[in-house]
């Protein structure tokens, strides 16, 4: 069900079969955090308000980003606001305690506060992790509760332990807990791999995943398996990694990050294509990447991410630019577009 209100970015959908609803954009704070590159406090805030503004009402975060840090940043920015008036998400998984060793930078963090992250699924690591995040955030209310990069992408080897916890060590049943308690309104997923939503399907009903980057303009592959059983099931998909982790933002000319990492060779080719035609068209490649995952019915809300006030409103300006239908038809005609994938027109 969807409610128009207004622009594309205040129309809202519900996350899965409960009663609570997202905007069409919302915010990820990871860059908040200083992934990549370190911003102020005042900056972080900034980009916040500017967010609000736009009619954004969603905002998503987690211990993970920054050791901690945009918990802190997110609680402190959004405590101005009427707390009736947005959605709320974090994640449990790590638990994170005072570092002992020194931070080696791999992460990607510029600058994170001192802590370093105990992997941790069981009954009580995600009871004790949804505690201090509500203690991060100075906020009892968190709506939606996720668990945190369980799978083999993150955990390679190790993922089987960390399954086990979810299944015998009674993480899943803390989730169902606090959903039934009214701690949180709905549980779910973040990860960045499909192949995670649907193992967790078998074993757990989950509301809704945050995935990241497995549904855009470069892959959509999960039209094969993924998003068709979130149909079946009801399960609401919170988009993220929309531009790839920066490529599909600015195009060739622009940062040539794909999947957290150097695009190669064959994904920037396959991007300057989609800038080519996006270019015959008119339509701004950023603009085409935050619309088109959002046409799907399985997708609630498409975040962005932006380290700025002026990053963010230009993420809100793509999100709302008019697109002509003759844009996803040529795309499909070049064979840039699967078939199977909707539209914003259709």
């Amino acid at each position: 069900m969807a409610a128009n209100v207004g622009s594309k970015i205040e129309q809202r959908r519900n996350v899965g079969r409960r009663a609570l609803q997202v905007s069409g954009l919302g915010l990820g704070t990871a860059p908040l955090a200083g992934l990549y590159r370190d911003l102020s406090e005042e900056e972080a805030h900034a980009t916040i308000a500017a967010a609000w503004d736009a009619g954004v009402r969603y905002f998503d975060t987690a211990p993970h980003y920054g050791h901690t840090k945009a918990e802190h940043r997110l609680g402190d920015a959004l405590r101005r606001y009427p707390r009736g008036e947005y959605v709320l998400s974090t994640k449990v998984g790590r638990r994170f305690v005072p570092r002992t060793t020194p931070y080696d930078g791999s992460e990607g963090w510029q600058d994170p506060l001192p802590f370093q992250a105990i992997f941790d699924y069981t009954h009580d690591g995600i009871l004790r992790s949804f505690e201090d995040s509500q203690q991060r955030l100075g906020m009892i209310d968190i709506d939606i509760l996720l668990v945190h990069d369980i799978g083999v992408v993150t955990h390679g080897d190790k993922n089987p332990h960390y399954w086990r916890q979810l299944t015998e060590g009674g993480g899943f049943r803390a989730l169902d807990d606090l959903r039934s308690s009214g701690a949180v309104k709905a549980v779910g997923l973040g990860v960045n791999e499909g192949a995670a939503i649907l193992n967790v399907m078998a074993e757990f009903d989950i509301d809704c995943a945050l995935l990241a980057g497995r549904y855009t303009l470069l892959e959509q592959t999960t039209l094969d398996d993924l998003l068709p059983a979130c149909e079946q099931r009801g399960v609401s998909i919170l988009l993220g990694g929309a531009f790839n982790s920066g490529i599909l933002a600015r195009g060739v000319a622009g940062d040539l990050k794909f999947n957290y990492g150097d695009a190669p060779s064959e994904i920037i080719e396959r991007v300057a294509r989609l800038e080519a035609v996006c270019w015959v068209h008119g339509v701004p490649l950023a603009a085409a990447a935050l619309q088109f995952p959002y046409a799907h019915p399985a997708v609630a809300t498409v975040l962005t991410g932006a380290r700025s006030a002026d990053e963010l409103r230009e993420n809100a300006a793509s999100f709302e630019q008019p697109i002509p239908a003759e844009l996803w038809s040529a795309l499909r005609d070049k064979g840039l577009l699967d078939s199977r994938a909707p539209a914003p027109e259709d």
